[in-house]
């Protein structure tokens, strides 16, 4: 048989069930109780509820108090309920829990938020803070440490946010995620040094790192979208251009720019030259079908659309018994001012350009003109005794001499096999023995 004196040690209680009313109450210790006959212990004494401080606990159901922080009671004496609802309770004395009251959290510490940390909080509930601040469910803001966060029943933490050290080289790149921003949609670059701790609305996606440019690497950068750079140059879209050292030495791409290339410098020396195909124009566009030719020595980088038409060359260097034939391409003016040339045009350096006769011309995959000569006369003359150069309008001659002029010349170089009696033979001249070399008198 149950005993019906129940002995309640301090800080405990026990719930009494009156089966007569069919309504639970609560007996707190120290306390010797008496059970009736028509009354029943619930459970044995239990230890009461006690929240230390800097730590809280949540109770689900709790009761429902009155001005004075009684517990409120209906006209039965059983403890009225804020059924469905919670309350947060933190350091005081131990309490007991009433009947339908359930611990749905333990007693756990007060978060503490460091500083360079904040905590990303949202409201659940409608409700008016004790500054007298209105919120609406659905609205976010931040808890900046450091400090301790004080939890509330109609607020819910959705994130803790940590500060991002942003050096001299690297950038934050931020979106706006939510569109109560005025900037919603759109993202941005944080380059301010020192700690950032992202806005309520804002989100930390990529670190982006600085390209250091040296005189021997650029960047070759292209815009995604329409936008104004930091120079206030309006930049449209698939726009192309060129960052070197003398506009920053440590770049970081706007959200609007692609990395296209690093682009290497092009080194010419004193002896070397290139052409540059579809160069850019003062007015920053790319000519399209024009050339330029670059000259050592000389450092230089490509500019976006620039091409190389064969490399890097090596100029021509001539001997007092050289020269090159030139022929023009297209209508030029040498740099020296000398005379002016136009397609079908040849003439020797540093002297004068001269019309060359019966030109026949093929046109080549560039739309430049190569002509094949034919002179319409022919002036035949010895030059003998001196160093001769030959002009553009000269070739040497071969001369045709009869068979048996050929059979002495070629006895007397001691070729018997190649002429007989004044025939050619058959078989092939013997590759040691010297063949006449017929532009020679």
């Amino acid at each position: 048989m149950e005993d019906p004196v129940i002995r309640i040690p301090p800080y405990h209680y026990v719930h009494v069930l009156d089966l007569n009313s069919n309504v639970t109450r609560v007996e707190v210790g120290p306390h010797t109780y008496i059970r009736q006959d028509h009354e029943r212990v619930v459970f044995a004494p239990r230890r009461m509820v006690m929240v230390p401080p800097r730590h809280y606990c949540v109770v689900l159901n709790p009761v429902a108090r009155g001005p004075t922080g009684a517990v409120l009671v209906d006209g039965a004496g059983q403890a009225c309920l804020r059924h469905a609802d919670l309350d947060i309770r933190l350091a005081q004395e131990p309490f007991p829990l009433y009947p339908g009251e359930e611990i749905q959290q333990g007693v756990t510490p007060l978060q503490v938020v460091l500083a360079d940390t904040a905590l990303r909080l949202r409201a659940l509930l409608d409700f008016k803070d004790e500054d007298g601040k209105k919120f609406v469910a659905g609205d976010e803001w931040l808890f900046e440490g450091p400090g301790t966060y004080i939890p509330r029943k109609e607020v819910e933490v959705a994130a803790t946010l940590q500060a991002t050290i942003i050096g001299h080289k690297p950038a934050l790149r931020l979106p706006a995620r939510n569109e109560r921003l005025d900037r919603y949609g759109e993202e941005w670059l944080v380059k301010q040094v020192g700690a950032y701790l992202p806005g309520v609305y804002e989100e930390v996606v990529d670190v982006v790192d600085a390209y250091i440019l040296t005189d021997k690497k650029a960047l070759h950068l292209r815009a995604a979208r329409t936008f104004e750079d930091a120079q206030g140059r309006v930049r449209r879209t698939g726009e192309e251009w060129l960052v070197t050292q003398a506009q920053s030495e440590a770049y970081i791409p706007e959200v609007f720019e692609e990395v296209v290339a690093e682009v290497a410098v092009t080194t010419l020396g004193p002896r070397q030259y290139c052409v540059v195909l579809d160069p850019v124009g003062p007015n920053g566009q790319p000519q399209l079908g024009q050339q330029r030719v670059v000259k050592g020595e000389k450092s230089f980088f490509l500019q976006p659309g620039e091409r190389l038409q064969a490399g890097i060359q090596d100029v021509y260097v001539l001997s007092e018994d050289e020269g090159l034939l030139l022929q023009a391409l297209q209508t030029v003016k040498d740099t020296d001012e000398v005379a002016q040339g136009t397609p079908g045009v040849s003439g020797s350096p540093g002297g004068t350009w001269e019309k060359l006769e019966g030109v026949q011309g093929a046109w080549d995959d560039w739309g430049n003109q190569e002509c094949t000569l034919r002179w319409l006369w022919v002036q035949v003359r010895v030059v003998t005794g001196q160093t001769y150069m030959l002009t553009e309008a000269e070739e040497l001659w071969e001369k045709e001499l009869p068979p048996g002029v050929e059979a002495l010349l070629a006895e007397a170089r001691g070729d018997t096999r190649s002429v007989d009696a004044g025939v050619h033979s058959s078989s092939s001249p013997d590759a040691a023995v010297p063949q006449r070399d017929r532009t020679r008198a």
